[in-house]
């Protein structure tokens, strides 16, 4: 589950007249509620300090550039994954934290693409690569067999959001009316496994929480089998 929510980023307190200090957090926070209503693309140093309404220039007492600032955002959502330390199972702590770092990209589809791309972790995630590995090498996974199943634990919880959000493009078209789209653009005589599926998914509706739940059971299916056999040599 997810843990709290990122923080809101007031510029003061209204009642009083007063300003809060800047600092990082309030920053981070900030570019945070920008890249969720806009994508991260909309997050510079001008628009960061046009919401906390202050001067762009001020911003740069608190963090180095704007790519401090991605930094800081991927590290705010990284702090909130579930990272449960009494589950007494490293499948069910696994599972745990995959569903919650799902739940979270759902709320900032930007982080995801933006993950794997900074060159530079933050305490949150440095925390998380601890944790993961600490899980796994408990549970008796290799050094090579830990790595390979964060790899490959990572790659379907990131690459299920990424494709989500592709495929919900602007969000101005539900579900049904993407497929009745397709449907039109399909002859069911020239492609007739597509035309079942996609009439299919009309009939049934999509349900993007029992997909990711089926491919997250396989794959821990899997390394569960992989480390008993590692276990029996």
């Amino acid at each position: 589950m997810v843990k709290k929510m990122v923080g809101k980023s007031d510029s003061g307190d209204k009642t009083s007249g007063t300003r809060l200090p800047l600092n990082r957090e309030r920053i981070f926070a900030a570019a945070v509620e920008i890249a969720d209503k806009r994508g991260v693309g909309a997050v510079t140093m001008r628009e960061v300090a046009s919401r906390l309404e202050v001067e762009a220039m001020s911003l740069y007492n608190h963090v180095a550039n704007k790519d401090d600032i991605l930094d800081g955002m991927v590290d705010v959502v990284i702090d909130q994954f579930d990272l449960p330390a009494d589950t007494g199972h490293w499948r069910e702590a696994m599972r745990l934290r995959a569903i919650s770092a799902h739940q979270l990209f759902g709320l900032h589809p930007w982080v995801p693409p933006l993950l794997d791309s900074r060159k530079s972790s933050g305490p949150s995630r440095l925390r998380y690569f601890e944790w993961v590995l600490g899980t796994l090498f408990q549970a008796g996974f290799s050094l090579t067999g830990a790595g390979r199943a964060f790899s490959l634990l990572d790659s379907y919880i990131y690459g299920f959001s990424i494709q989500q959000m592709n495929a919900a493009g602007d969000g101005e078209a539900s579900p049904e009316e993407i497929a009745t789209a397709l449907m039109h653009a399909i002859p069911a005589d020239t492609y007739p496994n597509l035309y079942r599926m996609t009439l299919n998914s009309m009939q049934t509706g999509y349900d993007a929480e029992a997909d990711f739940a089926f491919g997250l059971e396989l794959i821990l299916d899997g390394l569960q089998r992989i480390l008993k056999e590692s276990k029996e040599k």
